[in-house]
């Protein structure tokens, strides 16, 4: 996704993790991709990977896709945490608990988006209702806090409507307006694994509620 965003023509290679080429194996030992190799030097870190993306390709040849507030890179942070969490229970007991704990992660994420950044409030945006109008979570243009929270929110999308028959609550306007901008979007939808594979991937880690 953020090669996608950068501009930059790149190959894509699906491999069988469980048996892996020994090419690759030997290229990072021990880790699963995504990684970067440049120069002989392996990056395995996320972040890592990010900012070694950012820097080198930057402006003016290629555009510069880090979030310009600070808030952006942190919301929905816990999301994914609380989703693991959640599909992870085998006890019906605590499933109320943790999902109330999801909704609660997913809300706050709203409020956020639905929150006008300052840009917007000194552009005069909807100032009156002090409701944000923007598409991402940094504006109008995605960033890098969208490449890392919009695959993850539409891996809770996909595999909590799967394996717990849950939805995002429909009245979280903020996310739906943001999944439906993203949806819309090449860049994220081409770079997403189809939703049948999401769900494949999930088989042995959604457990199943104990009766």
């Amino acid at each position: 996704m953020i090669l996608w965003l950068k501009g930059v023509v790149f190959n894509v290679t699906t491999v069988d993790l469980k048996r892996k080429p020994a090419d690759l194996h030997n290229l990072a030992p021990g880790t699963h991709p995504p990684f970067l190799t440049f120069q002989g030097e392996v990056k395995t870190d996320i972040n890592k990977i990010e900012e070694f993306l950012e820097d080198m390709l930057a402006p003016p040849r290629y555009p510069k896709l880090a979030a310009k507030n600070r808030e952006s890179n942190i919301a929905g942070n816990d999301i994914f945490a609380r989703f693991s969490a959640y599909i992870k229970n085998t006890r019906p007991e605590n499933h109320a608990v943790l999902e109330k704990s999801l909704n609660k992660a997913l809300a706050r994420l709203d409020k956020f988006l639905l929150s006008p950044l300052p840009n917007e409030l000194h552009e005069g945006r909807d100032v009156a209702e002090l409701r944000s109008v923007r598409k991402y979570i940094d504006g109008d243009t995605l960033t890098l806090a969208d490449c890392n929270l919009l695959p993850k929110l539409h891996v809770v999308k996909v595999v909590s409507k799967r394996y717990r028959n849950y939805e995002i609550p429909a009245e979280l306007c903020g996310v739906w307006r943001y999944l439906g901008n993203a949806y819309n979007r090449d860049e994220f939808t081409n770079t997403c694994a189809a939703d049948a594979e999401i769900e494949l991937a999930y088989l042995d880690v959604a457990k199943r509620l104990s009766n």
